[in-house]
C-alpha cells in the first residue's frame, strides 16, 4: 500500500516569485449567469485557467459575456460538478496547476480576493483548503466553517468550494465517485490526501470569505427548464 500522491508526475519547479497557476472549474446553469459572472472575473484578474461545465447544455447564453471564448466549455445534460471532475480532470490533464478550485455556481464572492487567498494558502502549506462561510449571510452551512474573526484558518473542510494542490488532487480523483451529488461523507476521507496530515495540511480559511447561496443547482434540468437537483 502506498500514498497515491507518490505517484504524480515529475513537474517543474516554480521559478522564484512566480506565482502558482490555478485552475477554477465550476459546474453551471443558465440561471445562475449572473452569480457566475462574479466568480469568473474574480479569477480571471489573476489569469487563473476556468473551465465551465453547462449542466443544463444553454452555452449560447452565455456569448454576450466579454470573457466567453477566454474560458472551456463543456457541455452534457444532467450532470453535477463531480461527474465533470471526475471524466475530464483526470491528474495527468490538470497536472500543470498548482491549485484547482471545484466550486459550485452558487457562491457570493464580493468579499473574496483569490490572490490573497492563495497567499495564504502556500503559507500555511495547505494541500486541501476551502473559503470560510459567513454566518451572517450563507444560508446553508456546516458549524465548522462559520467564519470567525479571529483566525486565518481552521481545521476543517466542506465539499461547497473545496480548493485542491496537485498533488492532493491526484489522491482525491481516485477517491470520488462520478455520481455523487451531495458528495456527503467524502469530507472526512479526503483529508488522507492531504500528504498524510490531516491536523496540518486541511483547513478553512478565516480571512478570505465567501457567502454560500442555497439554491438548487448542478444538474436535474428537465424538459420544464426548472433544476430539479439537490443542493450541491
Amino acid at each position: 500500500m502506498q500514498h497515491l500522491w507518490k505517484f504524480a508526475l515529475p513537474q517543474k519547479k516554480k521559478v522564484n516569485n512566480d506565482p502558482p497557476k490555478t485552475l477554477l472549474a465550476m459546474a453551471v446553469g443558465i440561471k445562475q449567469k449572473k452569480i457566475v459572472n462574479k466568480i469568473v472575473k474574480k479569477f480571471l484578474s489573476i489569469d487563473s485557467t476556468v473551465m465551465l461545465f453547462h449542466y443544463d447544455g444553454f452555452v449560447n447564453g452565455w456569448r454576450d459575456l466579454k470573457w466567453i471564448d477566454r474560458v472551456l466549455h463543456i457541455s452534457t445534460a444532467n450532470q453535477t460538478k463531480w461527474w465533470f471532475a471526475k471524466r475530464f480532470l483526470h491528474p495527468d490533464v490538470v497536472s500543470e496547476y498548482d491549485y484547482i478550485f471545484l466550486w459550485g455556481e452558487d457562491l457570493r464572492v464580493d468579499y473574496f480576493n483569490p490572490k490573497r487567498y492563495l497567499s495564504i494558502v502556500e503559507s500555511e502549506r495547505l494541500e486541501i483548503s476551502q473559503p470560510e462561510l459567513d454566518l451572517s449571510k450563507s444560508e446553508m452551512h456546516h458549524r465548522n466553517t462559520v467564519r470567525t474573526r479571529n483566525w486565518n484558518f481552521n481545521r476543517w473542510l466542506e465539499m461547497r468550494a473545496p480548493v485542491f494542490s496537485k498533488s492532493a488532487w491526484r489522491c482525491s480523483w481516485h477517491l470520488i465517485q462520478n455520481d455523487l451529488i451531495l458528495a456527503l461523507g467524502v469530507d472526512f476521507k479526503l483529508g488522507n490526501c492531504a500528504q498524510g496530515d490531516i491536523t496540518k495540511n486541511v483547513g478553512i480559511v478565516d480571512k478570505k470569505y465567501i457567502v454560500h447561496r442555497r439554491i438548487p443547482t448542478s444538474g436535474g434540468f428537465g424538459g420544464s427548464g426548472v433544476n430539479k437537483a439537490p443542493h450541491c
